[in-house]
């Protein structure tokens, strides 16, 4: 029981949620923008000394089908990354079509695509984390990376 931090993570922008396993809901947090790994971890690392999480959670990208492409295993990558830097559990869960969820709930709260944009990620890793918290046993095994 505790708190939870997710990632929608992209090669430009890194969305991250946050939720409390004990109420089981995730909402957006922020998106971060930075240009180079180092800049980026460091970001993560200040919302893991601000947050305090006891897990992290990574979107895993996949075609509709399933199966792994290029995105997937930078994800993945990514997750190991986390994990071995900041000493947390990582889990994975399936984010297919998280982005395009989370455009349509900005949609249907009056945002069109430019004023969205901003938030879009932060809202695609609440329901990466959502998912999770729905179903925390049918998380996807550890991909290579």
């Amino acid at each position: 029981m505790g708190t939870v931090l997710a990632f929608d993570f992209g090669e430009k922008r890194i969305g991250v949620a946050t939720g409390e396993t004990l109420l089981g809901s995730a909402h957006p947090l922020t998106v971060i923008r930075a240009e180079s790994n180092d800049d980026r971890f460091a970001a993560i690392g200040k919302l893991i000394a601000e947050w305090q999480p006891e897990r992290l959670v990574v979107g895993l990208p996949t075609h509709a089908d399933g199966t792994p492409h290029e995105m997937t295993r930078l994800a993945a990558k990514f997750g190991e990354r986390l994990e071995k830097r900041f000493h947390l559990p990582v889990s994975f869960a399936d984010e297919r079509l998280t982005s395009l969820d989370a455009e349509a709930r900005l949609r249907e709260t009056g945002r069109n695509a430019k004023s969205a944009k901003p938030v879009l990620d932060a809202v695609a890793a609440q329901l990466i984390l959502q998912t999770w918290f729905e179903n925390p046993h049918a998380e996807l095994a550890k991909p290579a990376a």
